[in-house]
């Protein structure tokens, strides 16, 4: 299991060469034709007993969308803020993903997404680089997490085309 740095370098390399608002802006539409023609049963499927299913992933994704909402806006708002970290482990289940339908999680991270891209065409320069002190990461910018984000999101999509054999 890698530890919090070896995450983050990870998400970073993934990001080599690649814009994140770009990365953002891309990845509703590459989720939504992943799964597009595969039945809601399959997407319910775990890959193995420890893996998450396309539907548990999605349900991560809208929710970790709702986490970097908070952040983006607590940073810009608040210079230095402080920012927890989530379990995400309890969020699945308190959120119960395994039950949530593929589809509507899908479109809640399209709107979530939506707001923070349109969001991100409004901040200046300055804004972009307000941070805050992330409780496991330390230091980081809204341009920072932006990147990290995108990091995530390519991560995921990967973890879902191998699913779905794409």
């Amino acid at each position: 299991m890698e530890n919090v740095d070896e995450y983050k370098a990870r998400l970073l390399l993934l990001m080599e060469g690649k814009d994140p608002r770009t990365v953002q802006h891309e990845t509703a539409g590459q989720l939504a034709e992943l799964i597009a023609a595969i039945p809601a049963e399959k997407l319910g499927q775990r890959p193995a007993p420890d893996k998450w299913s396309v539907a548990e992933i999605l349900a991560h994704l809208s929710e970790a969308e709702i986490a970097s909402s908070w952040r983006y806006r607590q940073m810009i708002e608040h210079d230095g803020a402080v920012l927890s970290s989530y379990d995400q482990d309890l969020w699945k289940s308190l959120g119960e993903y395994s039950a949530r339908d593929a589809k509507k999680s899908l479109q809640l991270f399209q709107l979530l997404r939506e707001a923070n891209l349109q969001m991100f065409d409004l901040l200046s320069p300055e804004q972009w680089q307000r941070y805050g002190m992330h409780i496991e990461r330390g230091r980081m910018s809204v341009g920072d997490l932006a990147r990290l984000v995108a990091g995530h999101d390519i991560n995921h999509i990967e973890q879902i085309r191998k699913i779905v054999g794409k």
